[in-house]
């Protein structure tokens, strides 16, 4: 079922118990596989999700436009994860609990270990500048269009594009010369 964003938007000023059930039914899945790939620990993603969804609650009032209200949704979630990832992980740590092959890796079904290819893709991303990690997240694995990306990332269209081709050229470049 897909609920429309000023359906949602509309049920939150009217009843906000059924319209934040309605955003954790549309959102709640998408925003932590978006923060999972930003954080990497499955951990440390439902904090951040958590943390999300509080601010959503808290400062919906705020939202003026229920057009916007999936990139504002998705803007405070990115948010989340820098801040997280800025107070606890540094991009070495995280390459580190990627390189390990653990139990705790195990099972953490994040990353498939045995495929040598998605290890590389995540090592690959996770070397990427903060900026370029989340637009390549947002339109590999999203599948979003660089209109949306830049009112998540607040930049222009075009500046979306470019982080993203540059992202990608990064990734290639590493997946070919880190056999």
């Amino acid at each position: 079922m897909n609920i429309d964003d000023k359906d949602i938007y509309m049920m939150m000023r009217k009843d906000q118990e059924k319209g934040f059930r309605m955003i954790m039914t549309k959102f709640g899945e998408p925003i932590y596989w978006h923060i999972r790939r930003l954080v990497v620990s499955h951990d440390d993603a439902q904090d951040a999700e958590q943390n999300t969804f509080i601010k959503v609650f808290r400062s919906f009032n705020d939202l003026r436009n229920p057009e916007a209200l999936s990139g504002w949704i998705y803007r405070i979630a990115t948010h989340e994860a820098m801040n997280l990832i800025a107070k606890n992980k540094h991009p070495k740590e995280l390459l580190q609990s990627i390189d390990s092959t653990t139990a705790n890796a195990a099972a953490d079904s994040y990353i498939d270990y045995s495929d040598v290819e998605a290890v590389r893709l995540q090592k690959a991303i996770l070397l990427l500048p903060p900026k370029q990690q989340v637009v390549f997240n947002l339109r590999y694995y999203d599948d979003m269009d660089y209109s949306h990306i830049a009112e998540i990332t607040e930049t222009s269209p075009s500046t979306a594009k470019v982080n993203y081709h540059l992202a990608k050229e990064k990734v290639i470049k590493y997946m070919t010369t880190n056999d």
